[in-house]
């Protein structure tokens, strides 16, 4: 099984294989941990997913150890102004990886300053809309409208700035994928295999629902992770998806 290479993630809209679809979310503590589902996983699934964890432990070598197996998903969130963005990009795009996230709560200048940074390099921008864990009454004591009302104004903000792609609730998709530029990639954590505890997520889905709602890529990470068998878990994970494309 051939995992994408970082210049294929452009294609993943039109040709995408099941396990092209899934990224696994590294989200441990030690590089010994990382690096043994790394070797483990790899093989198995798209993208792994790198972390504020395990990034604020090792840094680049996180990055590097992960990237023997798989194409990168570097998770930092970026939110700053835009040159501070701009330049941390910078030094992203310098180790390879295939996907950055940044918020794009930070607003239009600052997507747009992170895109620039990474014209021309293998990395592709993914704003990050509403967190997954956050419900509607939490987003109100912070002076926020809904999710939903939320989800819509970011995603549609950020790809106008030059976002490649949107991470969303699984619930929020189905309205994004009507609303966005065809070739927008759609990532979607919150991710939860039938039976799965939802941990401290609260607008979650199983990978089928995800996907029916227009998810392009899946991350999942201590259903897999946590496991007594990650493997197996990982290559249920993998045939639901199969099943469902």
């Amino acid at each position: 099984m051939v995992s994408p290479s970082a210049e294929s993630v452009g294609s993943l809209r039109d040709q995408p294989e099941p396990a092209n679809r899934l990224i696994v979310a590294l989200d441990v503590p030690t590089l010994d941990e990382a690096r043994s589902l790394a070797a483990a996983l790899g093989p198995h699934v798209g993208f792994l997913k790198v972390g504020l964890e395990l990034f604020a432990a090792h840094g680049p070598d996180a990055v590097r150890a992960v990237g023997e197996h798989a194409p990168v998903f570097l998770d930092l969130k970026l939110h700053d102004i835009p040159n501070t963005v701009a330049r941390a990009a910078q030094r992203v795009a310098d180790l390879g990886v295939a996907l950055l996230t940044a918020h794009a709560s930070g607003g239009p200048s600052m997507i747009e300053s992170a895109v620039e940074a990474l014209a021309g390099s293998r990395t592709r921008l993914l704003a990050v809309t509403v967190l997954t864990s956050l419900a509607d009454d939490e987003l109100a004591t912070i002076g926020q409208p809904s999710a939903a009302e939320q989800v819509a104004r970011l995603a549609l903000m950020a790809t106008k700035a030059g976002a490649d792609g949107i991470v969303c609730a699984p619930t929020d998709a189905g309205p994004l994928r009507g609303s966005l530029p065809p070739s927008t990639l759609l990532v979607t954590p919150g991710i939860r295999p039938a039976g799965a505890a939802a941990d401290d997520q609260v607008r979650v889905a199983t990978p089928e629902q995800a996907l029916a709602a227009g998810a392009d890529l899946l991350v999942v990470g201590r259903p897999i992770t946590r496991a007594e068998d990650p493997v197996a878990a990982t290559i249920a994970i993998v045939e639901s998806i199969r099943s469902a494309s």
